[in-house]
C-alpha cells in the first residue's frame, strides 16, 4: 500500500487502533524516516534517535485509540509523541540531563513555524515521500538508510545482504530519480 495523505494516515492508524499490525508495519515504514530525522534533529545522537522512534512507535501501538482526527493531522499527532519522547529521553534518569547544560529545552528546535513555512515543509515533503515512492524497493531502502539512518554504504550493503557495487548503483541510480522528479 503506497501511502500519501493525511486520510491514508487517518485509516492506518484506526486500524492500528484496532491491533492490525500490517497496518502497523505500513505506517511505520511510511513514516519512520520523516520521525527519525525530528528525533535526530532534537537529540543530535543516531542512536538515541533510533531509540525514541521505538519507543515512540511502541506509544503509537498503545494509544493509537486516543488519537483524535479532529483535533490534529496524523503526522502532527506522531511529530508530538517523537519530540515528548526526545524531550523525556533527554531529562532521563541515566543522567543524560548533562546534555541538557549545552542544549536547554528553550533551545530545542521549535516545531511551531507560521503557516506558510509549515505548508511549505509538508508539501515538500510529500513530493518527496511521492518521489520516494516511485523507486525501487531496493533503491528506497537504501536511500533511506544512508540519508536517514546515516549508515555507510559497508553498513547498508551488510544490513540488506547486497554487495557492495549493487549497493552503491542503487543508491545513485535512486538519487538521480529524485533529483528527476524533485525537478532540481
Amino acid at each position: 500500500m503506497v501511502v500519501h495523505s493525511d486520510a491514508d494516515h487517518r485509516q492506518l492508524l484506526n486500524a492500528v487502533s484496532q491491533g492490525d499490525r500490517n497496518a502497523f508495519e505500513t505506517l511505520y515504514k511510511s513514516l519512520s524516516p520523516r520521525l527519525y530525522a525530528v528525533a535526530l534533529r532534537l537529540l543530535k545522537r543516531p542512536v538515541w534517535a533510533e531509540e525514541v522512534l521505538q519507543d515512540s512507535f511502541i506509544t503509537v501501538w498503545n494509544k493509537a485509540a486516543s488519537y483524535n482526527p479532529e483535533s490534529s493531522a496524523p503526522l502532527t499527532w506522531l511529530t508530538n509523541i517523537v519530540r515528548n519522547r526526545a524531550i523525556d529521553w533527554l531529562r532521563g534518569a541515566d543522567n543524560r540531563c548533562d546534555e541538557l547544560d549545552d542544549l536547554t529545552l528553550n533551545e530545542l528546535p521549535s516545531l511551531d513555524r507560521n503557516p506558510l513555512e509549515q505548508l511549505l515543509q509538508v508539501d515538500s515533503a510529500r513530493r518527496l515521500g511521492d518521489c520516494l515512492d516511485r523507486l525501487s524497493a531496493q533503491q528506497r531502502q537504501s536511500i533511506v538508510l544512508a540519508y536517514y539512518h546515516g549508515l555507510s554504504h559497508d553498513e547498508i550493503s551488510t544490513q540488506i545482504g547486497s554487495p557492495l557495487g549493487t549497493t552503491k548503483s542503487w543508491i545513485r541510480r535512486g538519487l538521480s530519480q529524485l533529483k528527476g522528479c524533485l525537478g532540481l
